[in-house]
């Protein structure tokens, strides 16, 4: 609302003239009127702060969907990393889950910054037992790299190296235990221009990843949609330790468009493979449900 202005009268009086003759002047004038006055506009949020409060907002309300689901189904655990934005999501992110199968990405991790260190590349022996592991999840070529590594310990550097602070690998490489917050992180190094694998590593990750045999595709490439690429590596067991109960975990990468994305989903207690496929699907198709990436 403006402040209104106006002449401000100084002072008005009457006086003869110096020269006496009676004639009156004007011993006063007006002076300009101050220029008007508006009050500050309003300002309103950023667009950076409405996207901000946007995100609140669909954080709370899948925290919510995700809770109200989790008491429906065993145990899981979901993460979202988006590449583009930087921003990370997670669902009981630091609880901790038996890795099952999804520990062959760390190995994979291990084998090519250990080619690197040596600044060599992989020998045709370690890159066909690489394609085997990841594309086919073969255990014993899985065995194999992890004792060519140096086993535990190697695996345990390696990961440190990668910024994994939550995992603590088993030498029986399927006990390994880890969270999903340590998996987006991973799956992130794996793509990171600045991390500690060249561009070399990082695409052969991807081809790898990205070519698993077609009866493994399932978990994370459920949430994708038509024409996105995605990368997965799965894990399965049924533990001899919660009554042949199953492990059924999924991480990787949906890419396209606007959309970058990694994901992680680690769950136990299933009564069967496929119902343990159907939460961990359903979960990473509620992130993207909610998040809108």
């Amino acid at each position: 609302m403006g402040v209104l202005g106006g002449a401000g009268l100084v002072g008005v009086g009457m006086m003869n003239d110096a020269d006496g003759s009676g004639a009156t002047s004007l011993a006063g004038v007006f002076q300009d009127a101050p220029a008007d006055k508006a009050s500050p506009t309003p300002t309103g949020p950023t667009p950076e702060e409405l996207a901000a409060q946007a995100h609140a907002k669909q954080v709370k309300a899948l925290d919510a969907a995700l809770k109200k689901y989790a008491a429906t189904v065993p145990e899981f655990s979901v993460a979202v990393l988006d590449k583009k934005t930087g921003e990370k999501y997670s669902f009981r992110g630091t609880e901790k889950y038996e890795t099952a199968s999804v520990v062959k990405v760390q190995v994979l991790a291990c084998l090519l910054l250990t080619a690197q260190d040596k600044q060599r590349d992989l020998s045709s022996t370690e890159l066909s037992l690489a394609k085997r592991m990841i594309r086919l999840s073969d255990n014993d070529a899985t065995t194999s790299l992890f004792s060519r590594l140096g086993k535990a310990p190697a695996i345990q550097k390696c990961d440190k190296r990668l910024g994994l602070t939550q995992t603590t690998v088993n030498s029986a490489w399927g006990l390994t235990r880890t969270t999903v917050d340590d998996q987006v992180k991973l799956l992130g190094e794996l793509v990171d221009s600045n991390g500690p694998l060249d561009a070399d590593s990082r695409e052969l990750a991807f081809t790898l990843m990205s070519t698993v045999d077609e009866g493994q595709d399932w978990g994370v490439p459920a949430a994708a949609t038509t024409g996105e690429t995605t990368t997965v590596k799965n894990g399965w067991l049924p533990r001899s330790t919660e009554n042949n109960r199953w492990i059924i975990n999924t991480v990787g990468r949906i890419t396209g468009g606007d959309t970058d994305v990694s994901i992680a989903v680690l769950s136990h207690g299933h009564a069967s493979m496929s119902g343990g496929i159907a939460v961990v699907e359903k979960a990473a198709k509620m992130t993207r449900q909610y998040l809108k990436y």
